[in-house]
């Protein structure tokens, strides 16, 4: 189930101010809907697992982001000069 969370934070890293709030705060109650397990405890572990999940998610999509930016700045650089 946990890479579940990580896949959001992959598909929605773009917008990582709204997606890791939503993750901390939706996972634990989706565990919670689905009968996993109840509690506070449970539903505050389950939020900082679902954080750092999301968290690890979000930083690949940026860093892929970040490669994909700078090769094409650098294409663009590269093609202008010829």
């Amino acid at each position: 189930m946990i890479p579940t969370v990580l896949v959001v934070g992959l598909l929605f890293g773009r917008w990582w101010k709204i997606t890791v709030p939503v993750a901390v705060l939706g996972w634990p109650i989706l565990l919670i809907a689905t009968g996993v397990d109840s509690g506070f405890s449970f539903a505050v572990g389950a939020g900082f697992i679902a954080a750092a999940n999301v968290v690890v998610g979000v930083l690949a999509y940026q860093a892929v982001r970040l490669v994909a930016r700078r090769a094409t700045a650098s294409a663009r650089h590269v093609t202008s000069d010829s």
